[in-house]
């Protein structure tokens, strides 16, 4: 799953050695999260940790589909240069690496709890455009700052930052890496949008069932009757009739 690259204490992810689970779990093993309770109160609560260590796994195994979508709140705020979103059911989609880069790798260069309840990892997505011809650039060479603001109680993520550096890769690969992820976030954009329409309808379509049919007003609980809509029509039928002749009134004034 994972490799630990000799020369440095940084960490590469891969799909092919297997040993890397044990490694990745040694890295976050070795964080320092302070001194979580002193005699007196306690600062963080020790959930903090160990959704900090989740994170991190699921950043070094790219992980998608099965990200532990525990570590972050219902209601978890995501952004990033591009995109913003609410919602942690997002989390479940694609990522953009897997879709864009050849044989996409992650290497970790820091981790470390800024506060009590702020954790910052900064790692590097290296690989090669799926693109033939941005390929000729060389790979991509992402630099990532990941922050997340976890819940003290909970441990939950309530807010995730992203900050971007493509510096170190060439001129072709930067551009490769703006369009194509502006394109991801154009088409993610489009299912926030679709599935805010199917929310939508959903609930008119069910406030109309509550409307459509209601109890007899005589008291019978058994006794349903079903609302005649017929009137309802005529009322809007007639109210967009005066409407049409009140703005011809208008612009015959103004005309003549």
């Amino acid at each position: 799953m994972l490799a630990v690259l000799g020369e440095s204490n940084e960490t590469r992810s891969s799909s092919t050695d297997v040993k890397e689970k044990s490694e990745s779990d040694r890295l976050v093993d070795g964080m320092d999260f302070g001194e979580l309770c002193n005699e007196f109160e306690c600062l963080s609560s020790p959930a903090v940790e160990s959704t900090a260590r989740q994170l991190a796994r699921d950043i070094l195994e790219l992980r998608e589909g099965n990200r532990a979508l525990g570590s972050y709140s219902v209601s978890v705020k995501y952004k990033d240069p591009i995109r913003t979103f609410t919602g942690r059911e997002k989390y479940k989609r694609p990522l953009w690496a897997t879709g864009a880069l050849e044989n996409p790798s992650v290497t970790v260069q820091d981790m470390v709890m800024l506060s009590t309840s702020t954790l910052s990892i900064k790692w590097t997505l290296r690989g090669k455009p799926k693109n033939p011809i941005f390929a000729l650039g060389g790979d991509l060479i992402l630099r990532v700052n990941s922050q997340f603001i976890l819940n003290q109680i909970s441990g939950q993520v309530i807010e995730h930052e992203e900050f971007w550096d493509v510096s170190s890769s060439s001129a072709l690969a930067q551009g490769y890496f703006w369009i194509s992820r502006r394109l991801f976030s154009a088409i993610e954009s489009g299912k926030d949008t679709v599935n805010a329409a199917k929310d939508i309808t959903s609930g008119f379509s069910t406030e109309k069932e509550k409307m459509d049919v209601y109890p007899d007003p005589l008291g019978d609980p058994t006794k349903f009757f079903q609302r005649d809509d017929g009137f309802m029509r005529d009322a809007y039928q007639i109210a967009l009739f005066l409407a049409i002749i009140y703005f011809v009134v208008q612009f015959l004034r103004q005309t003549v």
